[in-house]
This record gives C-alpha cells, structure tokens and sequence, in this order.
C-alpha cells in the first residue's frame, strides 16, 4: 500500500518539476518587452538582438547540453540524488534573476548568465524526471503516469506564454520570482519524500565524450543564433562564414564524440540503446515533433501579436497576454488528449496512436495554413484543439513506450538522450521557422514598406531606408508585440506629416497590415515544412513495432527485442 502511495508521489513532484522546467522555457517569450524596458534596453536595435536571442535560447541551449550527461550522471549516483539537486539550483538562479539591479548591456547579460544556471537545474529535473516515475510505475500504468507528465511538461510551454503576459505588465521580476516559492517547495517535498528506487553503478564519467557531445551541440546552437541574423546583403547569415565554420567545428566535434562513445568502457551516450528499435523510432519522432511544435509555437505568436490582434481593436502593449490567451485551445486539446492517450496505450498498445497523432497534426497544419491572415477565430481555436489533441494523442503514448523499450540501469541515460533529441529539436525549429520567415518576407517586405510610407507622405528616401532594413528586425517586432513604425520613422518625421497620415502610420493597423501579405508568404512555406516533419514522424512511430517492455533484461551488445503482440 506503501509502494501504491509513493508512485502518485513520484508522479506528481516530477510532473510539477516539469511544469517548472518547461513552463520557464516560455515565459521569457511573453515578458521579452517588459524585461527589456525595465533593463532599459531596446530589443529592436539590431546590436542588441544577441541580448533578444541568447535571452530566449541560453535556458534551452543549455538544457539540450547537459540533459545526457546529467541523466548519466543520475544512473551513476542516484537518480533522487541528481534530481533535488536540480531543484535547488533551479531555486536559487529564479531568486537571482527577480533582483537584477543592473541596466543597459549589463543587465541582459547579468540575465542570460543567470538563465543558463536556471537551465543547468532544469536539465537536472528534466534528466531524471521520467526515470523516477518509471521506477515508481508497474510497466501496465507507466503510459498512463508518462502520458500525464509528459503532457504537463508540453503544456508547460504554452501556460508560460499566459503567465508571462499576466506577470510581466504587473513587474517584469515576477516572472522569475513566481518560480521561488514553488521551487522551494517543490525542492523541501522532494527531499523529504522521494526515495532512489534505482541501482546507482558508480562508473567513470566519460570527460571526453561529454566535451565533444556539450561543444558539437553549443556551436550547433550558435550557429542558428547568428544564421536567423543578416548578413551583408542577404536576410539571413547561413552563408557566412562565421555559421559555416561554426557548422563545420560541430561536424568535427559530434564525429569525435561518436568515436569516443564507440571506444571508452562507460560512454555518457549509450549508442547500443539504439539497437532498440522501439527506441530508436521513437526517438526520431520525437525530434521531427519538437521540429514541428517548436516552429508552430513562434509562428502563432507573431501571427497574433503582430497582425491579427491589432488588426481586431487590441493595443500592442495588450497583444502578449492575449496572444497567450487565444492560443489556450491548444493546450486544452492536450491536456484532454494526453493522458487518455497514455491510458488507452497502456492497454492497446503506442504505435498507432502516436503515428495517428502525427497524420492529425499533420492536417491540422494544413487546416491552419488554409485560413486567411484575418481569420474568423472560431476556425482558428478549432484548428489549434485539433493540434493540441494530436499531440497529445502522439506525446504520452511515445514516451511511454521509449521509456518501457529501456533496460532498468539506462533508464536514465536513455530518457535523458531523448529528451535532448526533444530540446535540441525545438531550438533548431526557431533557426528553422525563423529563417523560412525571413526569406519569406525579404522577397516582398521593402517593396511593400517602402511603398507603403511613401503613400502616407513618408519622404522617399527616409522610406526606403527603413524599406531596406533587415526582415529580421520586423520579424522581431511582431514577435515582441511591437509597433516599430513610430521608432523607424522618427518623431521629427512624424510631426512633419498630416495629422491623418500620422494617425494612420502610429495606429494599430498599418503595419499589421502592411506585413500581412509578406508574412502569408513564408506562413505557408513554413506550415508546408511542418506537415511534412509530422508525416516523417508518423512512418517512423509505425515502424517501431508492436508493443514493447524491455522489463529488467540487462543491456547487450545486440539486445533482443521481445514483442507481446
């Protein structure tokens, strides 16, 4: 009866750990103008968009890093162990980030430093999390438990974008400072009532394979940082050459990690894992998922913050907690769709749920690609529950499943390489998404914009300067609810023009409008590239097999699966 309380324990410090953990991922997104200006720093000064990016990125880069090695780390010394650490680093860096008294330059880096220790306790919850509810679960509930954690960590993301628009108006602090008292109190629960249920091996950590794995993934990181940013004359900097010697030195440095693993006696990264084929699968929807959920999420975000909401009577001030609230659909679909899914799966096997939520999500992207920049919103919340439903039909069952194909002493390990296939793939979307945007919108945005001010007595040659700007920098601007017509005009030649043409410039339509059209553009092309990730994921779920339960065999050179049906 004891052993029947403690797996709902389990399950619920992790799942509020996730929660955490995911939920911080976002919330910054929302807050990003608030922070900015009580730092005193403008976000669309092209200087300052490494401030912007790294703001954004460093929690996830950094996750996506160290999420193998922790969870290694845990099988090594004790899941439990790793995990309560987690939660107290992740404790004190929200405390440090609420009392920044910096501003200016050195205030966003004071932010990002401290954003990267918030990351390194996130990756410590995130690595161990689903470790410690399959020890507590029997193999028949853990779909079930995973399902309702994994949904959780998901919905995570976009509960951020509400809380951070309620937050950030208020005080920008509190965005972090929220974090305090549940993480303190997560961190006291789980050291008073969580127990180590696994067998720790202590083993030699694997220094080199953790080097060449930690630096491949930061430069690949990197390199989209400065890839979505202009370069010379084209929209964005993939042709560079810094990005492509940043390319070329994680090619050198995940093909050295890959040599080591093969070589030293207790790798960070278990390759034969990958001999699962469950695993192996699974783990490769997992990625195109997050490639496709990662994007979806930013795309919506500029769709409603920079076009719609405006266009429909809210302020840009207004524009980041009602883009959160409109898009809550979404999360409704998943929480709905997630943990039945997990509990169904349990029972009936993953494979066909998980690739059925694909082919959903899959039509839903093509249902949201067919509506019109100005929709009619009804349409749109159907579209984004059907999403949510997919993926929560898809998320809970995969894991369960990735989690069930793994030998007890690599559980760790092997939900950790997963998670980071899951965390790396949603810092490659923005790269990705991003840079189908700006190519989207540099074919037809200076044109537009220049034209644009030019009929509302804008001086030729002030509107083709601001014509000739980055798409980057627009792109920002409706990401971060901005209206950047006032600031790239001028004061000086705005008090020059009609009282109308100046109403009209600096009201809440013209540049939604203005970049309606352009955005529709690179809307589709990047719509077009998450169908296709979805459908790649679906065949891959299929191809899976049947159901799984590695149970408590020991990991061999070439495991044997074991199908129930």
């Amino acid at each position: 009866m004891a052993s029947d309380r403690y797996k709902w324990v389990a399950l619920s410090n992790a799942t509020l750990a996730v929660l955490l953990a995911t939920l911080d991922a976002s919330i910054t997104l929302i807050a990003m103008p608030d922070i900015f200006r009580g730092i005193h720093l403008d976000p669309l000064r092209p200087e300052n968009s490494f401030y912007l990016l790294w703001m954004i990125l460093g929690y996830l880069v950094v996750t996506s890093v160290l999420i193998v090695s922790l969870g290694r780390l845990g099988d090594m010394y004790g899941r439990v162990k790793i995990y309560n650490l987690g939660f107290v680093i992740y404790t004190v860096a929200s405390l440090f980030l609420a009392i920044d008294w910096f501003t200016g330059e050195a205030g966003a880096t004071y932010l990002i430093i401290w954003r990267i220790v918030q990351g390194i306790g996130g990756a410590c919850l995130l690595a161990n999390a689903a470790a410690i509810i399959t020890d507590a679960f029997p193999a028949n509930q853990r779909g079930m438990a995973l399902g309702i954690n994994n949904i959780v960590g998901v919905s995570g993301m976009f509960v951020g974008l509400v809380l951070g628009g309620i937050l950030a108006p208020i005080d920008w602090r509190l965005v972090f400072l929220i974090s305090v008292p549940v993480g303190l109190f997560g961190t006291i629960w789980a050291y008073m009532k969580l127990e180590e249920r696994s067998e720790p091996r202590k083993t030699k950590v694997d220094w080199w394979g953790n080097l060449t794995f930690a630096l491949g993934l930061i430069l690949i990181m990197v390199s989209v940082t400065h890839g979505i940013r202009p370069y010379g004359s084209h929209a964005t900097g993939w042709t560079s050459p810094t990005v492509l010697a940043l390319l070329a030195g994680a090619v050198v440095c995940l093909a050295a990690f890959v040599f080591v693993e093969r070589r030293v006696e207790n790798p960070m990264f278990e390759l034969p894992l990958f001999r699962i084929r469950a695993f192996t699968f699974g783990t490769l929807s997992t990625f195109l998922s997050a490639v496709a959920r990662g994007g979806l999420m930013f795309m919506l975000i500029i769709w409603l913050q920079g076009i719609w909401l405006p266009q429909h009577g809210y302020s840009f001030t207004e524009t980041p907690l009602w883009a959160g609230i409109y898009m809550l659909p979404l999360t409704i679909g998943m929480l709905i769709a997630g943990p039945t899914s997990g509990y169904l799966s349990d029972r009936f096997g993953a494979r066909w749920f998980a690739s059925g939520g694909m082919v959903g999500a899959a039509l839903s992207f093509i249902l949201l690609g067919l509506l019109p920049t100005d929709f009619a919103y009804p349409l749109f919340a159907l579209a984004l529950f059907l999403v949510g439903v997919s993926m929560g039909m898809f998320a809970s069952p995969n894991r369960a499943a990735i989690m069930n194909s793994l030998p007890k002493e690599h559980r760790g390990a092997g939900g950790a390489m997963n998670q980071t296939f899951q965390n790396s793939a949603q810092v490659l979307s923005i790269g990705i998404f991003f840079t189908l945007m700006i190519i989207g919108l540099a074919s037809t945005l200076p044109e537009t914009l220049t034209s644009g001010l030019e009929a509302h007595g804008v001086p030729a040659a002030t509107a083709e300067h601001i014509g000739a700007l980055p798409a980057v920098s627009v792109l920002f601007a409706a990401f971060l609810g901005y209206n950047p017509i006032q600031s790239l005009v001028g004061e000086h030649t705005l008090n020059a023009l009609s009282a109308h043409d100046r109403i009209v410039l600096t009201g809440p339509n013209f540049f939604p409008h203005l970049i309606s059209s352009p955005f529709r553009d690179g809307l589709h092309t990047a719509f077009a590239f998450a169908v296709i990730a979805c459908l790649i994921a679906a065949a891959a779920s299929a191809l899976r097999g049947g159901r799984f339960h590695y149970g408590e065999v020991a990991l061999v050179s070439r495991p044997e699966e074991q199908h129930a049906r």
